[in-house]
């Protein structure tokens, strides 16, 4: 899997947005920032467990492979670093334009 993140899911279900990465579930939530907010803190969740005792709170119906768990040790290290999780898993932001 290299530097990539797994592949991300988007859909709306019933005027919610449903946001989710392959091999950790979907989170739901009113906004597209909301949701991602969301993912963001599962995934946070998740490193932090993984990091502290070798195993996080996987899901039986999608339980992550040594790809996946490889990217989410690599996105808690570049969360304790200072780094913004949200680069690794949504790509950088754009720089704010100069007004």
């Amino acid at each position: 899997m290299g530097s990539s993140a797994p592949p991300l899911r988007i859909r709306e279900v019933a005027g919610r947005v449903r946001l989710g990465l392959d091999g950790f579930g979907d989170v739901e939530a009113d906004t597209l920032q909301e949701a991602a907010d969301a993912l963001v803190a599962r995934l946070l969740h998740i490193a932090i467990a993984l990091r502290s005792t070798g195993i996080g709170p996987v899901y039986a119906a999608g339980c992550p492979g040594p790809a996946h768990l490889e990217f989410v040790w690599r996105l808690g290290d570049h969360a304790a670093a200072g780094g913004d999780p949200r680069d690794l898993l949504f790509g950088p932001s754009p720089p704010a334009p100069n007004l």
